[in-house]
């Protein structure tokens, strides 16, 4: 059994770093500089799609990515949380015979290091994002690349992600979505996108995704390791 997982938003939270690294390409740019509260929609898709909508226009996109990564890259990435409860949660579904692997928007350029300086690195078969160069922005393609360079069964598979990209992108290949409450996504937003179902707390995460993983492969669980999640 497979179990793709979003990155910010699902695993950490990212905000503080993210958002300063936003506000720094904006001021770069001599541009007006929101406040934090309104730019959370950016955390989730890929800046190739999100800066466009933020900045106005599509010129700017590339420049503003350079000097989002200047910030990123040089401490920024490395201002995030690790939700509580997510390391236990990964662990119960590894114990229950789960292979893992990250399936972020995020380059994994950047998305590796992060997960090793949080010591989450070691819990994953394979850790997937695009390529600086945006190859693999989209999600579905990256979750299509997934398949293809894992083995990935998408009939055996589900997702777990906090945004409408993460379910959406999923069942575009097929492949059932766990939404978890707790990132930048609305419960209506998961909903609305189709999501198998949800998860209001990492404690809960390893049990409802195991429930979920029951309902598309007929696998068989130990009773105790499908409530791991939940201690």
């Amino acid at each position: 059994m497979d179990v793709l997982v979003d990155l910010d938003g699902t695993l950490v939270d990212p905000k503080p770093g993210l958002i300063a690294s936003v506000q720094y390409a904006m001021a770069k740019l001599g541009l007006a500089v929101p406040p934090a509260e309104e730019l959370l929609w950016l955390i989730g898709p890929p800046f190739r799609i999100s800066f466009p909508k933020l900045l106005g226009t599509p010129d700017l996109t590339e420049e503003a990515i350079a000097h989002y990564r200047e910030c990123y890259f040089n401490g920024g990435m490395y201002d995030a949380i690790v939700y509580d409860g997510v390391p236990a949660a990964l662990d119960a579904l590894s114990a229950a015979g789960c292979r893992l692997f990250v399936a972020t928007s995020k380059p994994h350029y950047y998305a590796r290091p992060i997960l090793e300086r949080f010591d989450l690195a070691h819990r994953f078969a394979g850790i997937h994002g695009p390529e600086l160069d945006g190859t693999n922005d989209h999600k579905h393609d990256l979750i299509a690349h997934i398949i293809a360079s894992e083995a990935v069964v998408p009939q055996t598979a589900i997702m777990i992600g906090d945004r409408e990209f993460d379910v959406t992108a999923a069942a575009r290949n097929g492949i059932p979505t766990v939404g978890v409450t707790w990132g930048y996504g609305s419960v209506l937003e998961l909903q609305a996108a189709g999501a198998a179902t949800l998860c209001d707390a990492p404690a809960d995460l390893a049990g409802i995704a195991l429930d979920l993983t029951r309902a598309v492969s007929g696998w068989w669980f130990p009773a105790a390791a499908s409530h791991a999640g939940g201690h």
